[in-house]
């Protein structure tokens, strides 16, 4: 399971990735991303604030770094159970002595 700080600076780099890919740096006057993970929950918070004459809007670009950052976390966790089942099924192919089974034994050790 990923901890709690991994889990936050995920999220934070997705939303900050969003925010640089819509926007040239310069144009951004200021932005806050605010990530909190306790208790298992996750809380994203976003803030742009850009130019008015800029391309994209400076609360849809928000919106879409918070969706995008609750993606990556959700990701996160995928991929971490992905890894324990894959640890699972090399545990389940192990005998009681630590010792791997082959496909086709019929040793009972």
């Amino acid at each position: 399971m990923p901890t709690d700080e991994t889990v936050v600076e995920t999220a934070a780099e997705a939303a900050e990735g969003v925010i640089f890919a819509r926007y040239k740096q310069s144009e951004v006057t200021d932005f806050d991303v605010t990530v909190t993970f306790e208790e298992g929950i996750l809380e994203v918070d976003v803030y742009v604030n850009a130019p008015d004459d800029a391309d994209a809007d400076a609360e849809d670009v928000a919106d879409e770094a918070a969706r995008t950052a609750r993606d990556a976390v959700d990701e996160l966790f995928a991929d971490d159970a992905d890894a324990d089942a894959g640890a699972d099924a090399d545990t389940a192919e192990s005998d009681s002595a630590g010792h791997q089974i082959e496909s086709g034994d019929t040793d009972a050790a």
